[in-house]
């Protein structure tokens, strides 16, 4: 881990970059030129909230009594249909350390959200290597459920009554808060440090908006990764970095210079996500959160990927069920 860790730190160093390059000062008394990540929005356009009716985001359908065994899903299924193309396709991040990476070192995709996504595969081929793993950035999630270029999304996406309203959710697989990450020495402590300065998160993430509405009045600066907000940071393009916890505790693993503070300023459950018109599959995707949760499954895969950064493997999220 500790190899991957150093690898992954050079190869944010070494990130490619777009357009928009600004002057620096050099410590040698010239002008040096910091390019920016592709598609960066500095300042962010922050959407406004859709109109959406109160709703407990964490409540999802509950699981079939008894699940069918893998390699024999119903007739007439969403899973039959996935069952036939001989795959699931899952939408996942493949630069988010810890959680869906690609492992220099393998060249394979890896992390805590690329077993929950081999667990789905499992429940329904009996083969946890039978998913086809579609690379995509924050903006993408839910398009990609709705246009069917993807049966799963997960991405540490947040479960909340707006997005309930485009897609469907399983139950919360990860719980997290939104904090900050700065650099070490920074003196900045929470948001109310950030008055009129850059703060960096992902386009198309719930963390705009709430970075957005903060009384301090921070810059929101947009990105299509979090990756791409840590080499700003590094570079001092931004001053901080906010978004939940756990994705934050995988960019400090990566650059020991940064350090995670602030106290959390919402609350951000991750569900996996789904087609609003496959509920047969929202409660299938339940039933196999429920067997990682019974067998170890969930906690193996803490403990590999997450217990470094975040301490000691806790109990899964309790799944909440609306019927």
């Amino acid at each position: 881990m500790k190899r991957v860790a150093a690898l992954l730190i050079l190869l944010t160093l070494l990130a490619g970059c777009g357009s928009n390059p600004r002057p620096q000062d050099s410590a040698y008394g010239g002008k040096g030129v910091l390019p920016q990540p592709e598609n960066v929005q500095d300042p962010a356009e922050v959407p406004s909230a859709a109109p959406a009716p109160d709703c407990t985001p964490r409540a999802s359908l509950r699981p079939p009594a008894t699940m069918p065994a893998p390699g024999k899903m119903p007739a007439g299924s969403t899973m039959a249909k996935i069952a036939a193309r001989g795959r699931v396709i899952v939408g996942v991040d493949q630069n988010a350390y810890l959680f869906g990476f690609r492992d220099p070192a393998t060249g394979d995709l890896a992390g805590f959200e690329i077993d929950m996504a081999r667990a789905v595969a499992k429940a329904i081929f009996g083969d946890p290597e039978k998913v086809q793993f579609l690379a995509i950035t924050t903006a993408d999630r839910i398009p990609v459920i709705q246009d069917g270029r993807a049966d799963l999304v997960i991405r540490t996406m947040t479960m909340n009554c707006e997005r309930w309203q485009q897609i469907s959710f399983s139950t919360e697989y990860l719980a997290s808060r939104q904090r900050l990450l700065v650099r070490r020495g920074s003196g900045i402590k929470e948001f109310a440090d950030l008055a009129n300065r850059k703060v960096c998160a992902t386009r198309g993430s719930t963390s705009i908006r709430t970075i957005a509405a903060q009384p301090s009045k921070p810059v929101p600066v947009a990105t299509d990764s979090t990756l791409d907000c840590l080499v700003m940071l590094q570079q001092g393009q931004v001053d901080a970095v906010s978004t939940i916890d756990v994705l934050l505790a995988g960019l400090a693993a990566q650059d020991p210079t940064t350090e995670v503070v602030g106290s959390p300023v919402s609350d951000e459950p991750s569900g996996i996500g789904i087609a609003k018109g496959s509920p047969d599959l929202v409660r299938f995707v339940n039933g196999a959160l429920e067997q990682i949760r019974a067998d170890g499954t969930w906690a193996g895969s803490y403990q590999r990927w997450l217990s470094a950064a975040l301490g000691p493997v806790p109990a899964p999220p309790k799944p909440v069920y609306q019927d």
